[in-house]
């Protein structure tokens, strides 16, 4: 997975003074340093979407209110670029990987497209899936979809002509609403952005609650959570290996990451295995596998 430096720091170091800083800078100067990388991997139709999105101001926009909204005034996770960034390479990971072992993209099965359209599908469903907290919390994956349309049409103008650039537009929008807690993913590239956002999880998306007092078990259990490693499993197509430093981390594998796996469509797909690295928590618990 193709990671730019500041992404890869956000991952080995979390919190980083930069990213704490980055709600306090004022719009044009956070707007001005976001520029998010994702290998398109000879998909001119992906390039060209993404070359789009880095000079879009207002998508860009979007991303930061939604972190002033999250991290500043309701001090919940990360919901900045960085982890739009992170959901989108984990999406094009586990669409890539699915498609190398044989597993069919709904939009190539169903319309006859490509995977490179496939790729198109969950880009634009994890750059656009929670630009709704730009204006509120509540309710904000229906506020993605009021806002991302319309933006989905103008980045693909010229991409795509009728009567495609409408599906790929309702593809991309279903893999918005379905990322929601009891969503139901109709396709795979849906369930596959579902379980993208999900998997960020490592410990700097949720540290911010903990450090600010918040101890509950939703900021015990994200602190737990030191890396989480995607590669190719033996049975199945992804094996994810979630690293823990104690087992309240449990709660978010078993809890919110069996959710979004569960109706997701991956099940039959995903293999999951947990383990606590700390010494003094090993007999406690070894390893966990959700079972599908």
């Amino acid at each position: 997975m193709a990671l730019d430096r500041r992404t890869e720091e956000r991952i080995e170091q979390p919190v980083s003074p930069e990213a704490e800083r980055e709600t306090r800078l004022s719009p044009a100067q956070a707007v001005a340093g976001m520029r998010l990388n994702a290998p398109a991997r000879g998909n001119r139709k992906l390039r060209t979407l993404l070359e789009r999105v880095n000079a879009d101001r207002q998508v860009k926009a979007w991303w930061h209110v939604a972190n002033v909204n999250a991290a500043a005034r309701l001090e919940i996770n990360d919901h900045s670029w960085v982890h739009i960034q992170i959901v989108t390479n984990i999406a094009l990971k586990l669409l890539r990987q699915l498609t190398k072992r044989g597993v069919e993209p709904s939009v190539v099965r169903d319309y006859g497209y490509e995977s490179d359209d496939a790729e198109v599908v969950v880009t634009l469903g994890a750059l656009l899936h929670c630009v709704g907290m730009a204006v509120h919390r509540d309710r904000h994956e229906d506020v993605s979809l009021l806002l991302a349309e319309q933006k989905m049409r103008d980045l693909l103008r010229g991409v795509y002509e009728e009567p495609d650039l409408t599906v790929i537009v309702c593809e991309a929008l279903q893999a918005i609403t379905s990322h929601r807690e009891g969503g139901h993913p109709l396709t795979l590239e849906a369930g596959i952005v579902r379980v993208a956002d999900a998997l960020d999880m490592a410990e700097g998306r949720s540290r911010q609650p903990f450090e600010r007092g918040r101890v509950s078990i939703h900021s015990l259990s994200a602190a737990a959570i030191d890396e989480v490693v995607i590669g190719e499993g033996e049975a199945r197509p992804i094996a994810i290996e979630i690293r823990m430093n104690n087992s309240s981390g449990i709660y978010q594998v078993d809890g919110l990451l069996k959710a979004k796996l569960r109706g997701s469509g991956l099940e039959q797909y995903v293999e999951v295995t947990a383990h606590v690295e700390s010494e003094a928590e090993k007999r406690l618990v070894a390893a966990y596998r959700i079972e599908p």
